[in-house]
């Protein structure tokens, strides 16, 4: 068990996990699984929000007791071995191409509500928000989970605020989306899109060395953000079910139909903060991720190196250069947001089920069924998914036996060196 004396407490760790599933979706996730499921979506985010309670207490009370860099890698190496550990590990790095252009995607939808930028204009100013992330990482995660309280409270603030305004206008309201019937399906595929709300959980379970006592804080720190988070996406959706949809982001038109304008400014700055903060730890898990595995001989010893505030520079420049790529490839060769999601959404539902399985042999007994429920939500988000499980899965056929091998190449070369 690694630890190193981190500096988040649970509050801040609530902050830093309500933000970070905020992030991108809190102002865009209602308004596309509304287009999905019509007033279906409202049931897709209740199911949604109680089914991840469990899933987030068993990763809560993984991180607690075995805090460690690697995070779900390590939790399952330490249940099935060290293929299966790595291979997760891996497939977490390799989901950054595919889930940093979503990411980053959403949020420029409000820049755009801001400023309007096209084309190569667009290009810089999302690398230029890389450098942000950068210069934020270098002093350490502690600094931008404060900042991430702070932003978590603005961003609720201004939901409660709405959903006022809506409760106070309910008798001029009437549904304006379109009824969902008894269609399960279109529930289910809304709740499939939903599910790019819950990721972060266990990107946190990256940062349990940074907290003063995880053995402590994390599991109150993962639950009450969790629970907010599911409040606000709730909140949200039930707005926009009632407020006839105009041109541009639907929480915009909400804002202005409800206080009178200033929507693309508050929405639109709120939603750039949120977005970029999910981006940001990320960068952090995935860098430290890499450091981890840097140590463990996976990945190069070039990795393994720590600056004054215990930030792994190398691997957080790495991971910020491959986002520059592919965000350039994205660019280049356009891809529609809705696969991205559903993409990266299938490798982390493979992350989470693999972890719940990690966890009915590392925790006791008495965890067995919130991990038994976990299990369920994982299968039953992959039945959602569908076709869209394909990434992962390629992944997993593909880095197995590689890492396999590769383990089997070692101990054969050893074997020969003893003899």
């Amino acid at each position: 068990m690694e630890h190193n004396h981190g500096t988040i407490g649970r509050w801040q760790g609530a902050g830093l996990m309500a933000t970070t599933l905020l992030g991108t979706g809190v102002f865009i996730l209602p308004e596309m699984t509304i287009a999905t499921a019509g007033s279906g979506a409202l049931l897709a985010w209740i199911l949604l929000t109680l089914a991840i309670i469990p899933v987030t207490l068993v990763f809560a009370r993984l991180a607690g007791v075995f805090p460690h860099a690697a995070g779900p890698a390590y939790f399952v190496e330490k249940a099935f071995g060290r293929t299966a550990g790595r291979t997760t590990g891996l497939i977490f790095l390799l989901v950054v191409p595919i889930g940093t252009p979503a990411a980053i995607l959403m949020t420029f939808q409000f820049i755009n509500a801001l400023v309007p930028l096209v084309g190569w204009q667009q290009l810089m100013t999302e690398l230029a928000l890389l450098l942000l992330l950068l210069a934020l990482n270098l002093k350490g995660i502690q600094v931008s989970a404060k900042l991430q309280f702070a932003l978590t409270l603005a961003i609720v603030s201004v939901v409660v605020i709405l959903f006022g305004a809506g409760g106070a206008k309910l008798g001029d309201l009437e549904l304006a989306a379109p009824q969902a019937g008894s269609d399960m399906g279109l529930v289910m595929a809304a709740a499939g899109i939903a599910f790019w709300s819950f990721l972060g959980i266990e990107a946190m379970t990256h940062l349990a060395n940074d907290f003063k006592r995880p053995d402590k804080d994390m599991l109150p720190a993962m639950i009450i953000g969790t629970i907010l988070v599911g409040l606000v996406y709730v909140a949200c959706t039930l707005l926009l079910l009632f407020v006839p949809k105009g041109e541009g982001l639907a929480m915009v038109t909400a804002f202005d139909h409800l206080l009178g304008g200033y929507g693309a400014q508050v929405i639109g700055i709120l939603g750039i903060a949120g977005g970029l903060s999910t981006v940001n730890v990320y960068t952090a898990s995935v860098a430290r991720l890499i450091w981890s595995f840097s140590r463990e001989g996976v990945l190069p010893r070039y990795f393994d190196n720590l600056n004054q505030h215990r930030v792994p520079v190398r691997a957080l420049v790495a991971v910020l250069l491959t986002m520059a790529t592919v965000i350039c490839l994205t660019y280049l060769f356009g891809q529609e947001l809705e696969h991205l999601i559903a993409w990266t959404n299938g490798v982390f539902v493979l992350i989470y089920l693999v972890s719940m399985l990690a966890a009915a042999r590392l925790l006791s007994k008495r965890y067995l069924p919130l991990v038994i429920m976990g299990v369920s939500f994982c299968l039953a988000m992959a039945v959602a998914l569908g076709a869209n499980m394909l990434y992962a899965l390629l992944l997993v056929s593909v880095l197995a036996p590689l890492l396999w091998w590769q383990k089997t190449h070692l101990v054969r070369k050893q074997t020969c060196r003893v003899g």
